[in-house]
């Protein structure tokens, strides 16, 4: 089965049947490659899982050599909310292919992102009439929170890092999103990560992965 969307794949080793899938998004200008990284020290812990790490259906505006979920060359939020809801359509079709071909269900999958990855995963996991395991996002934040409040439709466990001295996305999003989590009942833990500026430092990934060992079938 060809998917919609180009991807790094990284199967159980020795057969071993897959129970479970962690979907990673990259960032804006990375690919599946890149954020296929996590999953060398993840899959040592989590031997039934498959990771799946699609590229964004666009080549970055900015750095064409990779790929984006939506535009950002624009300073206007609306254009940005309108493209997102685009990546969404793409991904979730994506995520309807996985599902059919490794007969996983919503809760026997984790969305994880990093940067704008990490905004699609909020978006597509809470958004879905079915409870995802779980959402991880890394460096990322709420789109627009009011768009969301109208179309969440489930309450997905979401754990939320950020670098403390992030200067590409503002930790203040972190907050952000942990108060809007909160009041739409969404159980929500989050991480602020010292010394740490827009990436994926090993306690960042660390924290990450005994978040979903604790979630997922094992």
């Amino acid at each position: 089965m060809t998917f919609c969307l180009d991807c790094t794949i990284i199967k159980p080793e020795k057969n071993k049947e897959i129970k479970n899938a962690i979907i990673l998004l990259h960032g804006y200008g990375g690919d599946g490659k890149d954020i296929s990284i996590l999953s060398l020290n993840w899959k040592r812990y989590m031997t039934n899982t498959i990771f799946i790490c699609p590229n964004g259906h666009e080549p970055c505006q900015i750095n064409p050599s990779g790929y984006q979920w939506f535009d950002l060359t624009k300073d206007d939020s609306g254009y940005i909310l309108d493209q997102s809801l685009i990546a969404e359509k793409k991904l979730n079709k994506f995520l309807d292919q996985v599902k059919n071909k490794y007969k996983l269900r919503n809760d026997q999958i984790c969305l994880s992102g990093f940067s704008q990855g990490c905004m699609l995963s909020i978006n597509v996991g809470l958004t879905s009439k079915e409870q995802y395991n779980c959402i991880v996002g890394f460096s990322g934040k709420i789109i627009n929170i009011d768009n969301l409040k109208v179309r969440k439709q489930n309450s997905t466990n979401t754990l939320l890092i950020h670098g403390e001295q992030d200067n590409v996305v503002s930790p203040t999003h972190l907050l952000e999103a942990k108060d809007f989590l909160i009041r739409e009942n969404v159980s929500v833990e989050t991480h602020l990560i010292k010394d740490c500026d827009h990436n994926i430092p090993v306690e960042a990934s660390s924290i990450a992965l005994d978040y979903i060992l604790k979630k997922i079938n094992i």
